[in-house]
Formats: C-alpha cells, sequence, structure tokens
C-alpha cells in the first residue's frame, strides 16, 4: 500500500536487545519495523539499539522525544522475564499513557494465535508529543502489531499535531 505521499511524520525505531547491543546477534527487527513504517508514510530518523537496561532504555526514549520525533517504536523486552524493562522505563518517560492501544495489540496477537501476546506489558503513551509505543520483540509480533498500529497511528498523530479537532 503505497501512503507514503502523505507523510505522517518523523519515527525512531529503538531496538531493545542485549545481544544485539553487544554485536552477539543481528538486528532484524529494525530493518522490518523501518520498512513497516515507511510503508504507513512515515520518515524514519533511524534504528537504535539499546541494552535492557532501563536507563539505556529511558535514555533512548528521551532523546527521540526532546529531538522532535512524532512517533517512537521500541521492539523487544515487553515480558516477564528479568530483563524485560522496556514498559518500565517507558512508563517513567509517558505524560499521558493511552491503554486502549496496548490492549489492541494485545488483542490483535492473541487472536493472531500468539500465546505471548497475552503475557506482553508493553505500554502505549504521549510523551510531550510524541507517541511512544512498545512492541515485543519476535518478527512475528512486529508484524501483527505494525498492522494494527497502521489503522490508529496516524488518527493519534494528527490529533497531537493539531490536524484534527479532538
Amino acid at each position: 500500500m503505497e501512503r507514503s505521499a502523505q507523510r505522517l511524520g518523523r519515527a525512531l525505531v529503538v531496538i531493545v536487545d542485549d545481544r544485539v547491543a553487544h554485536g552477539e546477534h543481528d538486528d532484524t527487527a529494525g530493518p522490518l519495523v523501518t520498512e513497516l513504517l515507511e510503508e504507513t508514510g512515515f520518515i524514519v530518523d533511524g534504528v537504535v539499539v539499546v541494552s535492557s537496561d532501563t536507563a539505556a532504555i529511558r535514555n533512548a526514549l528521551n532523546t527521540a522525544v526532546i529531538g522532535g520525533a512524532d512517533l517512537v517504536i521500541t521492539v523487544g523486552g515487553t515480558g516477564v522475564s528479568p530483563r524485560d524493562n522496556t514498559p518500565d522505563a517507558t512508563a517513567g518517560v509517558l505524560d499521558r499513557p493511552i491503554p486502549g492501544i496496548g490492549e489492541a495489540l494485545r488483542a490483535s496477537g492473541l487472536a493472531a494465535g500468539a500465546v505471548d501476546a497475552g503475557i506482553s506489558r508493553g505500554l502505549v503513551g504521549i510523551s510531550g508529543s510524541t507517541l511512544v509505543v512498545n512492541l515485543a520483540g519476535s518478527r512475528a509480533a512486529v508484524r501483527d502489531g505494525m498492522a494494527t498500529l497502521s489503522s490508529l497511528v496516524p488518527h493519534v498523530i494528527e490529533q497531537l499535531s493539531g490536524l484534527e479537532e479532538a
């Protein structure tokens, strides 16, 4: 689907993965999210890879917000293991949560047969004028999540930019 003629704004992808951050594994999620964001109509400023450290995640999110990104998609670290810190770091950055989008992401994942979607702690919300979305780290979760977000995110971005009356 070619929606790139209507640019929705700038996006940044944050990959949260200790193995990728330490060069032990290649990042496969970043290029996928970038492609899907560009198809949706975003200009992707880049992909940042950080370890699962709460401070590193929070710093990446704050940098994106301060840098004026309209959308930040984090990938990874949303589960229940001790190193899954993305929602905890995100909670410290959000000004206003949007629980309905997080619930929609979990519901669509469960409907697609991804049992892990039910234990995702991923958050969605607003920090300043930036929409922040946590996605799980699997390629299936990214594809499903981006499909769910494709109709919701443009509406939120329009409201945040004042293009649509709330």
